[in-house]
């Protein structure tokens, strides 16, 4: 199973980008999806995620309000909307999966299994 990530670019603060996360080669059937992001010498920080059945969205503090997790179960994808991008919002984003993972531990990366390549983003000023 590969998640590959997309969607990412260069915009200017109070700009939109629209990322995507497809499961490729395999099949998953996760019980969590989710989006974190790693800035230049930072840990990988969460961002957001979604519960597969039901579609309940979690999101950071920081991103609340401003960024939009949906999935397409059909599809097997999940994207980020990401609007009004700040320059502290620059960072590689990627996006996670586990079939296993609980809501209490959705916020650490190190327990997802399955991981996407990457997508740089970038905010200038």
């Amino acid at each position: 199973v590969q998640l590959q990530a997309s969607g990412g670019g260069l915009v200017q603060a109070g700009d939109s980008l629209r990322l995507s996360c497809a499961v490729s080669r395999g099949s998953l059937s996760p019980r969590y999806m989710a989006w974190f992001r790693q800035a230049p010498g930072k840990e990988r920080e969460f961002v957001s995620a979604i519960k597969w059945n039901g579609g309940t969205t979690y999101y950071a503090d920081s991103v609340k309000g401003r960024f939009t997790i949906s999935r397409d179960n059909a599809e097997n994808t999940v994207v980020l909307q990401m609007n009004s991008l700040k320059p502290e919002d620059t960072a590689v984003y990627y996006c996670a999966a586990d079939e296993r993972i609980i809501l209490s531990s959705i916020r650490i990366p190190r327990l997802y299994h399955y991981w996407g390549q990457g997508t740089l983003v970038t905010v200038s000023s």
